[in-house]
């Protein structure tokens, strides 16, 4: 036999043996996973589903509506997993675009966090690594809500599929959740009962990371508008018969700012003025200025009152009266169940991070060279599940955090996003539409598809979850800082929508049109 024939015979043999090697290893690393838990990863496998729920999450981005006004988001996903065979109750808890679609019955009852809401300003064309508006200083999703409740959504189906299949008992909740952004649905979802009886809630954020964690969290927040009246008058002509509100304004910021000195190193607080006249030359009777007051559980209330007084001070040093303080929502930071994670963690790694191409390894790099960043384009791993920092400096907010106090909770973070892109920003707004937002939601969907799957069918589980809800909840109990009396204010956004819809419905997506990436 020729040397050459026989170096064909010995590589195809070595070819044989890698493949039968390949093929055990694979079946022992899948052995252990449940034919239930299977079909719900090869269902979202599918080409036709990753582009299905892709052109959902584009449409959703392009429509980019602000929070309690996100009719067009809120109806394309009830309707989608209404045609799925969810049973759809809309217009919950007060608010037009709030819904609750279930399936099954009896327990357990698992919850589905999903949202929808986009940010002011931000408008940006999708994968173009440069500052380049699609309208000018329209809003954009620049926190990627757009993949995350299509992600939800994706992931609640699959698990109905699967609940039919192996005739799985137990019911499934998808919470859809308007306007994260300004933190206002859940505190009052939760007044309203609609996570009654629910015994643990996945919840999900986009990232350009893939991992989760547990303990607590960003920062506990009250929202709040100030409103003072005083009198009008010629800003030249007699300006002493007057009472400037927006005086009242400026030195009510004036004293919350000398206030910053005094506060513990975990605060974080912010305003933009809302009213300060029309006209210079007349000295304006009304004005008003929007607070984010936000610190730990433990600290906000009483730095929340402290702001309080430095409204009142103003008042009475400029003779004008504070005639509201409407607190819009408050919420608690986020106590994330550490069973919860450590369960979520396991499906995160089986979902495994997507395979990134080489072009959009190309728009990552060009994004981060254009921020500055370093440019290393995708994310290849999945992270390891984070334990809570030591020394807790402050941070954004999420009323998810009000949840995680009255049910076992934690958040599936899902790639997508470039690293280095910023959060409420044109960046952002870049990296939430296309190839890499399909694959990263995709992504998402699989470890919360897999992670109920466990919930409804592993009661061992389950428990893990609410022996240490109960046990943390003995100090930590609910009580809801959203006073009693607060109205969910369905006003906010509305004319920043009627400003901007019309300039941006040519630029709108719809699923059954959007051109597909090749």
């Amino acid at each position: 036999m020729k040397r050459s024939a026989l170096k064909t015979i010995i590589l195809l043999i070595l070819i044989f043996v890698s493949c039968n090697s390949w093929l055990y290893s694979q079946s022992a690393v899948n052995k252990d996973i449940s034919p239930e838990k299977q079909s719900v990863l090869d269902y979202l496998n599918q080409p036709e589903i990753i582009k299905k729920f892709g052109k959902i999450s584009d449409a959703i981005w392009s429509y980019a509506e602000l929070g309690l006004q996100e009719f067009r988001s809120s109806k394309l996903l009830s309707e989608t997993l209404e045609e799925a065979g969810f049973q759809v109750e809309r217009g919950l808890a007060g608010m037009p675009t709030c819904f609750v679609a279930s399936y099954g019955s009896g327990k357990p009852v698992i919850g589905l966090l999903g949202e929808f809401d986009a940010l002011p300003m931000l408008s940006q064309k999708g994968r173009v690594p440069k500052q380049d508006p699609l309208i000018e200083g329209a809003p954009g999703h620049g926190c990627g809500h757009n993949t995350m409740c299509t992600a939800t959504a994706a992931a609640a189906i699959a698990i109905k599929q699967a609940m039919d299949a192996y005739n799985i008992k137990g019911t499934l909740k998808v919470f859809g959740s308007p306007a994260e952004e300004t933190l206002i649905s859940r505190p009052y979802m939760i007044r309203a009962g609609l996570f009654k009886n629910v015994e643990a809630v996945i919840d999900n954020h986009s990232s350009s990371r893939f991992g989760t964690s547990y303990g607590r969290g960003g920062n506990a927040v009250f929202s709040t508008i100030f409103t003072f009246n005083g009198k009008t008058a010629h800003s030249a002509g007699s300006p002493w018969t007057g009472r400037s509100a927006l005086d009242a304004v400026e030195l009510m910021n004036i004293a919350t700012n000398y206030l910053r000195e005094h506060l513990h190193y975990t605060y974080r607080m912010h305003y933009v003025i809302l009213e300060g006249g029309e006209a210079p030359n007349v000295v304006p009777d009304r004005a008003s200025v929007w607070y984010y007051v936000r610190n730990t559980d433990e600290r906000v209330e009483d730095m929340y009152e402290r702001v309080i007084d430095c409204a009142k001070a103003a008042a009475l040093a400029t003779g004008t009266e504070l005639v509201e303080i409407r607190c819009l929502t408050a919420i608690h930071q986020r106590h994330a169940n550490k069973a919860a994670a450590e369960l979520y963690q396991k499906n995160i790694e089986l979902a495994g991070m997507p395979v990134w191409t080489e072009e959009e390894h190309a728009f990552a790099k060009a994004l981060q060279k254009e921020l500055g960043k370093e440019e290393k384009g995708m994310p290849e791993k999945t992270d390891s599940l984070r334990a809570p920092s030591s020394v807790f400096v402050g941070g954004g907010s999420s009323d998810v955090g009000d949840v995680s106090l009255i049910t076992p909770t934690a958040t599936i973070r899902f790639p997508g996003g470039v690293p280095g892109a910023i959060g409420h920003h044109w960046s952002a707004v870049a990296c939430n539409y296309g190839s890499t937002a399909w694959k990263g939601l995709n992504a998402g969907a699989k470890a919360i598809a897999a992670s109920a799957i466990d919930l409804l069918t592993k009661p061992e589980e389950l428990k893990k979850l609410s022996d240490e809800f109960e046990e943390y909840s003995k100090k930590h109990p609910y009580k809801p800082f959203l006073p009693e009396d607060a109205i969910l204010p369905l006003d906010l956004n509305r004319e920043l929508m009627k400003k901007w819809r019309p300039l941006m419905e040519p630029t709108f997506s719809y699923p059954d049109s959007i051109s597909d990436y090749e």
